[in-house]
């Protein structure tokens, strides 16, 4: 197979022929700290050619699987709504065409735009969110869409019990509070993650991964870095334990490249990508 950095590594198989179409939304609009998220996507497809195509730890290789690469979106940066109905759009052809979606963000708000897509697919869908921060805010400076409340517009149209999230240790009173009564929250860490994978067993879910989750001094490379984070290696289990459940699409967002220029944040994103493709 003749590689190319316009692809993801290994991900060159032709639209109709894969099971997987992954794609990247260059959206940053609404990054409340610092921009840059955007420029992820081009980013993580030249620097995946670091890693290998084998994944000694799944004995899998990307290029014995059936994976398209198919682009970056022209999204328009003012417009959050507009942005959301192309995300929503080209997810829902993905679905209508047999194939699971895999997005690459871009910003953490574009997670909505492919939910609204699942849903009509799949009207029991939950989601498992990994973050360092509950995004759960019914608005950030009087903007709904924003993705600090992207949970908050998720929870609108799946409601109670459906969202489930890992890792978070930032957010205001009120969104912790908001999570005891409608969500299922893990602070922190991801201990008990394997019990709840358990009563997600037969449903379809959704996989939302924000970068931050990870402690800044392994992934610097983000618009909002909160210390106190879990370790790559932790990281890894728990995508790897995913594949027990019933994973109906995912998201990989919120590495802002300008703000790691050693590429070590970059490394960690095409690494956990190759892995949950394995795995998806």
């Amino acid at each position: 197979m003749k590689l190319s950095n316009d692809v993801f590594l290994g991900c060159e198989c032709p639209y109709d022929d894969a099971k997987i179409a992954m794609f990247s939304a260059p959206f940053d609009s609404t990054t409340s700290f610092r921009p840059g998220a955007r420029f992820a996507g081009k980013v993580i497809r030249a620097d995946s050619f670091g890693i290998e195509t084998y994944s000694p730890y799944l004995d899998k290789d990307i290029c014995d699987l059936s994976v398209a690469d198919c682009g970056e979106l022209e999204l328009s940066f003012g417009n959050a709504e507009r942005a959301l109905d192309m995300i929503e759009s080209t997810v829902s052809k993905i679905l209508n065409d047999g194939k699971k979606p895999l997005m690459i963000g871009g910003e953490h708000l574009v997670t909505l735009g492919a939910v609204r897509a699942m849903l009509k697919t799949y009207p029991d869908l939950c989601i498992i969110h990994f973050d360092a921060h509950a995004d759960l805010r019914d608005d950030y400076l009087g903007e709904k869409l924003s993705h600090a409340s992207v949970m908050r517009r998720c929870f609108d149209i799946l409601g109670d019990g459906r969202i489930f999230q890992f890792g978070i240790r930032s957010g205001e009173r009120e969104e912790f509070d908001f999570a005891k009564k409608h969500t299922i929250m893990r602070k922190f860490d991801f201990c008990e993650f394997g019990t709840h994978l358990n009563a997600l067993k037969g449903k379809p879910v959704y996989f939302s991964l924000d970068l931050d989750v990870l402690d800044p001094s392994v992934f610097p490379g983000t618009g909002t870095p909160e210390p106190g984070g879990v370790s790559f290696k932790e990281l890894l289990e728990c995508v790897h334990q995913l594949q027990d459940i019933n994973i109906v699409g995912c998201d990989v967002c919120e590495l802002s490249p300008p703000y790691d220029p050693s590429g070590i944040s970059t490394a960690a994103a095409c690494k956990i990508i190759r892995e949950l493709i394995m795995i998806f």
